[in-house]
């Protein structure tokens, strides 16, 4: 099959892959952010001095719809070529960006960050795969947990950082806002050059495209050895994917669960937490990000995620971060009345997160259990799953707390950890350290 590729060092060409895939997943974490860190400046200037519930949801919605309706759209289109819409996706991300910066109400801000959403669709469903096929057996895991994983918190950081620096210099407020939201752009934009010049893979050519010689030659620009490729997989697309639909809609789900988990979560941490330490919400999470989290993704994605597995990665983060919510549930009271104990809990709930984060948030699963004839579509179908749930978790849990009130919430989360950890358990295989052919050949 692709032996010679799967059995490669992890060289320069694989770290050029990761940075270049990667930095798409900084924006979409940078993007992501940005407009909840400079959202009351935003409101100043639009001469607003609060969001009614339904504009509060449909600001957040916006970005979240656009990202499931653009990984659907550009799921259809890498069937038909990885590289060929390689790049589209940040040059969407970084013209939506600078958009931003020119809205003039609150209407055309939600327009362009739907626009911007498209973007960051395209961008989960593009970057893992093309990582997950031009990396080598041994070391994949540690490509998409760098790639992703990491490089989405950094991009988180990027934007809180950019937004402090500004106000310690004192710019207007009304420029700030503007200038934190289009400097998601530089990012964007400066790694566009890079993808367009990215080969396109050989298990695409080999195996969807059927142009044997072109992928010959991306395997030996890879590797040094011209090998023949595998032949086509001429199997309907209708075919493939009824066999491994079960797999596929597995991942989905634990990507849902994740999502849930995750955003969920976020409502009591800055909101609870940084008032009792008299910590801006921006401040608690960049700490949050630079102690925890991304020390955290770094070492996982380092060291465990391909020696250990993707299964007990996933299974233990959610069942540590069930552990974690649990304890707020019991102990809230106490907790808050020693801010800086409850600090260090919530950032073991974002160590343990970390876990299903590099894999699920990651969309590993989606890239590894799905075979290279439908893996496009499979992926965009795992990226809206997500998407929905983040959607499900910023609208419905608010409603929660106000109607179970925050202990009842935090079970509800520590329920939906532990339902991930035992669906994780019983549902997908182990995929670590295996060849992309092997695992959906024995699945």
């Amino acid at each position: 099959m692709f032996t010679v590729l799967d059995e490669q060092k992890f060289k320069t060409f694989h770290w050029r892959t990761t940075v270049t895939t990667g930095l798409g997943v900084f924006c979409d974490g940078y993007d992501l952010s940005s407009l909840g860190i400079v959202l009351p400046l935003v409101l100043a200037s639009f001469g607003r001095p609060a969001l009614s519930s339904v504009e509060s949801a449909t600001l957040a919605a916006s970005a979240l719809v656009g990202a499931a309706v653009g990984a659907l759209l550009f799921g259809m289109l890498g069937q038909t070529g990885r590289k060929r819409f390689y790049g589209y996706d940040v040059l969407i991300l970084g013209v939506a960006a600078v958009a931003q910066a020119f809205a003039p109400d609150l209407k055309w801000l939600i327009a362009i960050r739907f626009v911007l959403g498209l973007g960051v669709g395209a961008d989960y469903v593009l970057s893992p795969m093309i990582m997950a096929e031009h990396a080598n057996r041994a070391n994949r895991g540690l490509a998409l947990g760098l790639g992703f994983g990491a490089m989405w918190p950094l991009g988180s950081l990027a934007a809180g950082l950019l937004s402090l620096i500004l106000q310690s210099a004192d710019v207007n407020p009304d420029l700030r806002w503007r200038l934190v939201l289009a400097a998601g752009a530089i990012p964007a934009l400066s790694v566009l050059y890079l993808r367009r010049r990215m080969p396109e893979t050989a298990r695409f050519l080999a195996r969807v495209a059927g142009n044997q010689d072109q992928a010959s030659r991306v395997i030996e620009e890879i590797s040094g050895a011209r090998v023949a490729p595998p032949a086509a997989d001429r199997r309907s697309f209708r075919e493939v994917f009824a066999r491994h639909s079960q797999a596929i809609y597995a991942a989905s789900l634990l990507w849902m669960i994740y999502d849930l988990v995750v955003y969920g979560s976020i409502l009591f941490g800055p909101s609870l937490i940084a008032g009792s330490l008299n910590m801006q919400p921006v401040t608690f999470a960049l700490l949050m990000d630079a102690i925890f989290v991304i020390p955290a993704s770094v070492l996982l994605s380092l060291f465990v995620i391909d020696r250990f597995g993707r299964k007990p990665l996933q299974v233990w983060g959610f069942m540590a971060g069930a552990v974690v919510v649990g304890i707020f549930a019991l102990m809230q009271g106490r907790l808050l009345a020693m801010p800086v104990l409850a600090f260090a809990v919530y950032g073991l709930f974002g160590v343990a997160q970390t876990g299903p984060a590099l894999v699920s948030g990651g969309g590993v699963f989606g890239v590894e259990l799905a075979p290279t004839r439908i893996r496009s579509v499979a992926q965009s179908i795992t990226v809206a799953a997500g998407r929905i749930g983040a959607a499900i978790s910023a609208f419905g849990f608010p409603l929660l707390f106000a109607g179970i009130g925050q202990a009842g919430a935090y079970w509800v989360i520590a329920g939906l950890a532990v339902l991930g950890a035992v669906l994780t358990q019983m549902l997908v295989p182990e995929t670590g350290r295996l060849t992309l052919e092997a695992i959906t050949e024995t699945h």
